[in-house]
């Protein structure tokens, strides 16, 4: 019975004294409230915070979303690692030095391959300073491409080396890129081998349409907000843009200070300049169809390292075409066609739009063996015509010869023999109608 009335008395006790230090905390906050400005109180309560936190054991690591212009590749990481790991409503982790030193690699590493596994490439497209992206579906691979084996194992080479070399490149001192120049006739697959190398690599493409930009500054904020781990594709670069000279103080820039501002300098300078180290492990695709236009400034080793030339259609090429569109492998017609295919310049896309014309195969084989016959005689004749001319040529040779019934092997003088015939009929009716006989003289006929 003691010890309760003890413990009650305790008890008391403490709940006394709970209440006086609050009463004098309302007591000193109000005195602080009224005496004390904010600006003051906010700074005694911050420093008490910061000493507060350098007498913790626990670190707070705060990761941006962006840098400057430019997205946090660790930010994006650490987003797509932490949410295969941990909760949302997760607050704190321990363990400062191994987060910073050993977790963070590890989490760019693992997010690396979580994104390639679950990844869907993108294509983008400038307007104005920003970026616009939709996904892309290209279908194209290398196996599926029509070129060359040889050329195209090289491109393959090539790429399996630079996305290898990371710490090869920043040894020798240069931006982790590499610069390809595809040239060649339209319809050759330029397009094509682009879409293969982004999805050989897994990487998004940036297509940088130039006419859209009018200022070097417009061009750099573009450049900068690309991500690393991307193709940035500039088509038709030998006619897309006018560039300006490099030189400064040229008389067709004085004349008209409204013209594009975009320069040839400027792009240089992101190919290869100082701004080329606003991002790593990137790829620059220049194409054209005239190689010879482009200014030999931009053709250099640093700028385009690998020139790939894109040509006509060859026995290679077509039966690649033949695989991918009617899923043969050999056919009695290959040595006829191979042989024309070496005589003749033809593209691919023309090829390829042959055989699509007709899916029985023998039949669409046919036809090409026709079309290359077609475009061998009329390239003897110094002319040029491609798929949709010499389709429209057999038409109207069809249509003209279903119009005027003339029958195929007719020959010309049976015609014009047909035709005296109804002549001289045509003129018997006519004697005939008006009762003339026919060898009387027409003055008799009058008399009578």
């Amino acid at each position: 019975m003691a010890s309760y009335d003890k413990a009650i008395e305790s008890y008391k006790r403490a709940v006394t004294t709970a209440a006086s230090l609050a009463a004098s905390a309302m007591l000193v906050r109000g005195v602080v409230n009224e005496l004390v400005p904010y600006e003051v109180r906010d700074l005694l309560f911050s420093g008490v915070g910061y000493l507060r936190s350098r007498m913790s054991s626990q670190h707070t690591v705060i990761i941006e979303e962006t840098e400057g212009w430019t997205n946090n590749q660790l930010y994006d990481a650490v987003r797509t690692y932490l949410a295969t790991r941990i909760n949302t409503d997760m607050q704190r982790l321990r363990h400062k030095d191994k987060a910073l030193n050993s977790y963070l690699p590890h989490i760019l590493a693992t997010a690396k391959k979580i994104k390639d596994q679950d990844r869907t490439l993108k294509i983008y497209m400038n307007e104005g300073e920003l970026w616009f992206a939709i996904d892309l579906h290209h279908p194209s691979t290398f196996t599926t491409l029509a070129m060359d084996h040889k050329q195209k194992q090289s491109v393959m080479d090539d790429l399996e080396r630079f996305i290898k070399r990371k710490e090869y490149y920043k040894k020798i001192g240069k931006a982790w890129k590499r610069g390809y120049l595809l040239y060649g006739p339209p319809g050759t697959g330029k397009s094509s081998l682009i879409a293969a190398m982004a999805n050989y690599l897994k990487f998004d493409v940036y297509d940088l349409e130039l006419t859209e930009v009018n200022w070097n500054s417009t061009l750099r904020r573009l450049l900068i907000g690309m991500t690393n781990r991307s193709i940035l594709v500039i088509e038709d670069i030998d006619c897309t843009l006018e560039l300006q000279q490099r030189e400064e103080g040229q008389e067709s820039s004085k004349s008209n200070p409204s013209e594009d501002k975009v320069t040839l300098s400027g792009l240089l300078n992101f190919v290869d300049g100082l701004w080329s180290t606003s991002g790593e492990e990137r790829i620059i695709v220049f194409t054209t169809n005239y190689k010879e236009r482009l200014d030999p400034a931009l053709l250099r080793p640093g700028r385009m390292d690998m020139h790939v030339h894109m040509g006509y259609c060859c026995p290679e090429s077509f039966r690649i075409l033949a695989s991918n569109y009617h899923s043969i492998d050999n056919h009695a017609t290959y040595p006829e066609i191979e042989e024309l295919i070496k005589e003749v310049m033809v593209t691919p896309a023309e090829v390829a739009e042959v055989l699509m014309r007709n899916d029985d195969t023998d039949v669409a084989l046919e036809g090409l063996i026709q079309f290359l016959k077609r475009k061998k005689d009329v390239g003897k004749e110094g002319k040029t015509e491609n798929v949709e001319q010499v389709v429209k040529a057999e038409e109207t040779e069809k249509g003209t010869m279903k119009k005027n019934d003339v029958p195929e092997k007719q020959d010309p003088q049976d015609e014009d023999v047909e035709q005296v015939g109804k002549a001289e009929e045509t003129e018997k009716g006519t004697m005939e109608k008006n009762d003339v006989p026919e060898n009387q003289d027409p003055q008799d006929a009058s008399k009578e």
